[in-house]
């Protein structure tokens, strides 16, 4: 009866022993694809959420820029079209060449 008890333990311990090599195993392939995935992210040049936030900020106030220059714009050319409808400096068509 002592001989099957040393057979489990032994058997036991190699089965212990395989699963520690395993976990070993698994730990060192998480490393290695963790360390490609960053060298793939890395070699792709792609910008973080803050760089992207503040770029996306910066486009938002150059659009708030142009509608408020467009507006100017827009009440520049009313005005002059005011002033000529006074009739002060009609504009004169170009000469012909």
């Amino acid at each position: 009866m002592q001989t099957d008890n040393r057979i489990f333990d032994d058997f036991a311990r190699m089965a212990s022993g395989a699963m520690n090599a395993l976990t070993g195993l698994k730990t060192e392939v998480e490393a290695m694809v963790r360390q490609q995935f960053e060298t793939f992210v890395s070699s792709m040049n792609l910008v973080t959420r803050e760089e992207f936030e503040v770029v996306r900020e910066l486009a938002a106030k150059a659009r708030d820029e142009q509608e408020a220059l467009a507006l100017r714009l827009a009440e520049a050319e009313q005005a002059i079209a005011a002033l000529r409808g006074d009739g002060a400096g009609k504009r004169k068509s170009p000469p012909k060449s």
